[in-house]
C-alpha cells in the first residue's frame, strides 16, 4: 500500500482556480488587443494614403506631365508597391484605389476601404488637396468628393 505522505503536486481544485484566473485575464485582455489591432490597421491605412499623396505628386510633376495617375499608372511608375496598386489585395485589412477625376486628369481620389469593422473601424478618402477624410467610427461608408467642387461628404478631416 502506498502512502500519500510527502507526495508533491497540485490538487484538482488548485488547477481549476489557476485556469479560472487565466480565463478572467484573457477575457479582459483580448478586447483590448483587438482594439489595438484595429487602431494599428487604421493608422497603417492613413500612412499609406499619405504615401499615395506623395506618389501622386511625384507622378504629376514627372511622368504625368501635369496629370495625376490611377492605381495602374502609379504602379507602372514604381511609385507604389504591388499590394497598394492592386484594388483586389489587402494591406492591413484595407483595399486601396487611386483614380483620376475629370477628363484632364488634374484631380484624383484615393480611398482606403475595409470590409469589416474588426479589421478597421472606418474607411478613408484623400484628394489632390492632401487632406485625409475618415468616415464616422464604426461606419464603413467611404467618404466621397464631388467631381466639380471637390467638397467631401460622408467624412471628417483627420489631419
Amino acid at each position: 500500500m502506498q502512502k500519500n505522505k510527502g507526495q508533491k503536486g497540485f490538487s484538482l481544485i488548485e488547477l481549476l482556480i489557476v485556469v479560472a484566473i487565466i480565463g478572467i485575464i484573457a477575457a479582459i485582455a483580448i478586447p483590448n488587443l483587438l482594439a489595438s489591432r484595429k487602431a494599428a490597421n487604421e493608422s497603417s491605412a492613413i500612412g499609406t494614403l499619405r504615401t499615395v499623396v506623395s506618389a501622386e505628386s511625384t507622378y504629376q510633376s514627372t511622368v504625368g506631365a501635369g496629370q495625376y495617375g490611377a492605381s495602374a499608372d502609379l504602379k507602372t511608375a514604381k511609385l507604389i508597391d504591388d499590394v497598394v496598386g492592386d484594388p483586389t489585395k489587402e494591406k492591413s485589412g484595407y483595399k486601396f484605389t487611386m483614380s483620376t477625376v475629370g477628363t484632364d486628369k488634374t484631380m484624383f481620389d484615393a480611398t482606403a476601404v475595409t470590409d469589416s469593422t474588426s479589421k478597421g473601424g472606418r474607411s478613408f478618402l484623400t484628394t489632390e488637396a492632401g487632406v485625409i477624410y475618415g468616415s464616422a467610427s464604426g461606419t464603413l461608408t467611404v467618404p466621397a468628393a464631388d467631381a466639380t467642387t471637390r467638397a467631401v461628404t460622408g467624412g471628417n478631416p483627420i489631419q
